[in-house]
């Protein structure tokens, strides 16, 4: 069986990059494949330092982090591949190695999706070290093969940086079908007495950490449109929380959205919830997606990243644009529909894309790439 070394700066159950490595892990090894890891721990040799507490102390430690594993990291991680020339290996972010590399999004594209990208470019330089690592990256031989998360990001890599040197192949993201799945009677009942919502509450429900980039101003406005919805808000940091309270009560909302902050147990929110609802300008390949439909949530979201290939109107939720009303419109409409076949619809869109299925089609293009090698 294959000998894989994913190289990622951190792994670990949950969501994110390393959440997609530690979940891939998993399968891989399910699967029979002898698996290794080189992160940032082991290319520091120790423990990361705690996060400072302040916020600009954090924004400079998380930019050292990119910058220190995009260039020491990347020889570290180099000696340590030299020294396995049997394995193949995935890189999922900032180092330069890897036969495979998984793009997990795209800055520039992220950036311009927004407005105002050169402005939002420059007044971070962590985005211009990254556009031209990558604009190396993409355009060099560093790897033999790269996966876009999406059809559409396939597109926005060719875009963004004119020409990509190694073949694109895509394969999204997948689910945790045992953790995300539509709750029981009981389980419903005890999530939503947690937040001690009526049994007739309508609820939607926001999952995001960049609450600008993700759009929650454009839910919070909707509920405008949807005066039987509330709004349950997960993510976000103390700052931008309190500037989302002030739009909501600024729009005559503010008692029908509840913010809960950064939360891990989010099988719990989506129990207590009907809709999920993520107006974002830009997403590669957002899993929270995949984990609302396989909880049994209608979504209503944007056309970027994988949502146009996985959500259909009008049986598994609605593509918007980014506008309050049509948010809040769509947001009305499912409060007042039988959600039981939405909840259907959902979790079956959501099945085919369980974790193992997506770790075979890691396994096949990695046959292929070691049959080339030995051809070569």
């Amino acid at each position: 069986m294959s000998h894989i070394v994913q190289v990622v700066p951190f792994i670990g159950p949950g969501s994110g990059i390393a959440g997609v490595a530690w979940n891939l892990d998993q399968q891989f090894r399910s699967l029979g494949a002898t698996v290794e890891t080189f992160t940032f721990d082991m290319a520091r040799r120790g423990p990361v330092r705690p996060w400072p507490r302040r916020r600009f102390g954090r924004r400079l430690a998380r930019a050292w982090r990119v910058i220190w594993f995009s260039t020491a990291g990347t020889v570290r991680a180099r000696r340590f591949l030299a020294e396995r020339p049997d394995a193949i290996s995935i890189c999922h972010d900032n180092a330069l190695v890897g036969d495979i590399y998984v793009s997990h999004g795209t800055v520039a594209a992220s950036m311009r999706a927004r407005g105002h990208a050169t402005w939002r470019m420059l007044r971070n330089p962590t985005h211009v070290f990254t556009f031209l690592r990558d604009l190396y990256r993409y355009r060099s031989r560093t790897h033999r093969a790269v996966v876009a998360l999406a059809a559409s990001e396939a597109e926005t890599l060719r875009r963004v940086y004119g020409r990509v040197s190694a073949p694109i192949i895509v394969i999204s993201n997948g689910v945790d079908l045992e953790r995300f799945r539509p709750p029981s009677v009981e389980e419903r009942q005890a999530a939503r007495a947690l937040f001690r919502l009526e049994d007739d509450a309508r609820v939607a429900l926001f999952i995001g950490h960049e609450f600008d980039r993700k759009g929650l101003s454009f839910a919070i406005e909707g509920l405008r449109e949807a005066p039987s919805v509330l709004l349950l808000i997960v993510g976000g940091s103390a700052e931008i929380i309190q500037s989302a309270r002030t739009d909501a009560q600024d729009h005559g909302v503010g008692e029908r959205v509840m913010f809960t902050g950064p939360r891990h147990d989010l099988p719990t929110f989506l129990a207590a919830s009907d809709m999920f609802v993520l107006p974002s300008a830009y997403e590669a390949n957002a899993l929270v997606i995949l984990e609302a439909l396989a909880s049994g949530l209608p979504v209503i979201c944007t056309p970027v990243g994988f949502a146009p290939e996985i959500v259909v109107d009008g049986r598994n939720g609605y593509l918007v644009t980014r506008d309050a009303h049509e948010v809040g419109r769509r947001m009305d409409q499912l409060a007042h529909e039988d959600l039981a076949p939405w909840r259907a619809n959902a979790r079956a869109s959501a099945e085919p894309h369980d974790w193992r299925a997506v770790a075979m089609r890691y396994l096949d293009l990695i046959d292929d790439l070691r049959r080339a090698k030995v051809s070569a």
